[in-house]
């Protein structure tokens, strides 16, 4: 598994280079981050404008069924039936005191609503700020592009097939592949 773990390590280490030496790629990444962000802002403004309307219902409701509550209290004091208001007035209190922590709940998904509208709107002027920033990046890459490095020709031969069964060969294979990993290690410490 070293072998394995050697490779990976190389592979993340080239491509940190790769994005360190391309910044319009590391910029690209960036905007695809900030985008999903955006997408991911948009739902969840969408949740809490349903989860409000929802709960604005409910309030109606229980509004609905404290001023029938009320009516059934007044109409029990009339007739004089103090068993029948007392329960009735209990019922009262407490869908009130429903309607206020549901109101409240109301209250803290309205808020979450606008700090995320305001995030949204910080992510888009961020992701505006990278685009710009991609643009700058392409036009300096056009400007250089004369002066890119020249393919290197060594590193696109590729050796025949060999025997996998060949012990001599699979022995030489590793301690060559040991070989060009320590040299592309010392090549990345320079």
């Amino acid at each position: 598994m070293g072998l394995l773990e050697d490779i990976s390590r190389f592979l993340d280490t080239r491509l940190e280079e790769f994005i360190r030496n391309n910044p319009q790629i590391e910029l690209q990444i960036l905007e695809d981050k900030l985008r999903q962000q955006e997408e991911e802002i948009a739902k969840l403004i969408v949740t809490s404008k349903q989860e409000e309307k929802r709960l604005q219902d409910r309030i109606l409701e229980i509004a609905e069924e404290i001023k029938i509550w009320h009516e059934r209290v007044v109409k029990a004091k009339s007739f004089d039936r103090k068993d029948l208001a007392d329960a009735a007035s209990e019922r009262e209190a407490a869908l009130l005191r429903q309607g206020n922590q549901i109101w409240a709940q109301m209250e803290l998904v309205k808020k979450r609503a606008i700090d995320s509208q305001e995030l949204q709107g910080q992510i888009e002027e961020r992701r505006q700020e990278v685009q710009a920033k991609i643009a700058e990046a392409a036009k300096t890459a056009k400007a250089k592009a004369p002066f890119a490095t020249p393919l290197n020709w060594d590193n696109l031969y590729t050796p025949p097939a060999r025997d996998t069964n060949d012990e001599l060969e699979e022995t030489f294979r590793r301690w060559e592949m040991d070989e060009e990993l320590e040299r592309l290690k010392r090549n990345m410490g320079r």
